[in-house]
């Protein structure tokens, strides 16, 4: 199974997916092009980071100048702390440093901080961080983390995926800028859905169609797909990338045809109307036709070219979501309780579709 990877990560809380240094390029570099001051004068926090292995601190330390950064922050999770148990040998980068503690190694968590040229060649990079031992283990709920979360102005990171909805519920508390990875079934989450409709929350800019995304995992990790240059690789399905920094792709709108022109030249029959909901059911996003002024039930995979220029969300449909859909809402788009729908799913020819996102033409084409 494509998404095997991350369901074994959700059983073992093996979260050691450690993201690849082209693939944070080439998403941060998209803010930088609708916004090259950005990063200016900020304090990023990169928490759920090992700074010894992550491209995240070594990304954003190499272009601290360059982005202008105020100062950078990165902390690791202890590693007696984790649930996941796999062989730990000290890395000769902690051992041959002063401040090695052979007792807090295993048991507490490291921060790195780069502020400033402390190697004095004139630049400010990676050489220049300084790390120490964390009091605690590193947990980001906990007191020592939640002080670095309120200095920052922005948090990047892969959090744990077993834990991405408290994670998210941990930036969101605190009104931060972030850009995180997580599953793209993640949408569906009723804490997280209504964050998008109110465009409070986007996709990012990279790959975020749910295709495989592929992941370097730790030497011991047996559950991969490829080694290159003696490093392990696995793939995980459906990660995509979830921030509220504006990129100019989502600004971009989706180029479409007209209804008439898709039954013609693609679906070949008119398009159907759910048993459940006053909607027309839209299986393929590039089937969206362009001059209908109705609601349609759209894939998820909708978010990743959306625009909120173009088109206004008004829900979704998947099981269980009619419990938390406000009452307005279920009137507008005229739900009728369906005997197959497990609590929201739409129904057509008295089968349940996959999930779906109801929205809108803003201003459809004439």
């Amino acid at each position: 199974m494509a998404n095997s990877n991350l369901t074994n990560a959700k059983k073992a809380k093996n979260d050691e997916f450690y993201t690849q240094y082209h693939d944070i390029e080439k998403e941060i570099n998209a803010y930088l092009d609708f916004n090259p001051e950005v990063f200016r004068g900020k304090t990023i926090l990169l928490p759920c980071d090992d700074p010894e292995w992550s491209n995240f601190t070594k990304f954003f330390a190499q272009n601290f100048e360059r982005f202008g950064l105020k100062k950078l922050i990165s902390t690791s999770y202890a590693t007696d702390s984790k649930l996941y148990k796999s062989s730990y040998q000290v890395s000769m980068f902690e051992e041959q440093a002063p401040q090695y503690d052979v007792k807090k190694t295993k048991k507490h968590g490291k921060i790195f901080t780069l502020t400033h040229d402390k190697s004095k060649d004139g630049k400010i990079d990676v050489d220049d961080l300084d790390w120490n031992y964390l009091e605690g283990d590193g947990d980001f709920k906990s007191k020592e983390v939640l002080q670095l979360r309120e200095e920052a102005d922005i948090i990047i990171t892969n959090p744990p995926f077993s834990l991405f909805r408290d994670f998210l519920a941990w930036i969101v508390e605190a009104d931060k800028q972030f850009v995180i990875i997580g599953n793209m079934n993640a949408i569906k989450y009723k804490d997280l859905f209504p964050l998008i409709q109110e465009n409070r929350i986007w996709l990012g800019a990279g790959k975020n169609d749910g295709r495989n995304v592929w992941y370097q995992v730790p030497d011991n990790y047996e559950n991969f797909h490829k080694e290159e240059e003696f490093k392990k690789y696995a793939f995980v399905a459906g990660t995509i990338w979830f921030t509220n920094i504006d990129h100019g792709r989502r600004h971009d709108p989706l180029p479409l045809m007209t209804e008439t022109d898709i039954i013609k030249f693609s679906t070949k029959k008119p398009f159907e109307t759910y048993e459940n909901y006053d909607a027309i059911e839209v299986s393929f996003v590039k089937n969206i036709p362009s001059d209908y002024n109705g609601v349609m039930g759209v894939p998820i995979s909708f978010l990743s070219k959306y625009s909120p220029e173009q088109f206004e969300i008004i829900w979704q449909a998947s099981g269980n979501t009619r419990a938390s859909a406000p009452k307005e809402t279920l009137e507008r788009l005229n739900y009728s309780q369906h005997a197959d729908d497990r609590g929201g799913c739409s129904i057509v020819n008295g089968k349940r579709t996959y999930d779906r996102i109801f929205i809108k033409h803003k201003n459809p084409s004439k």
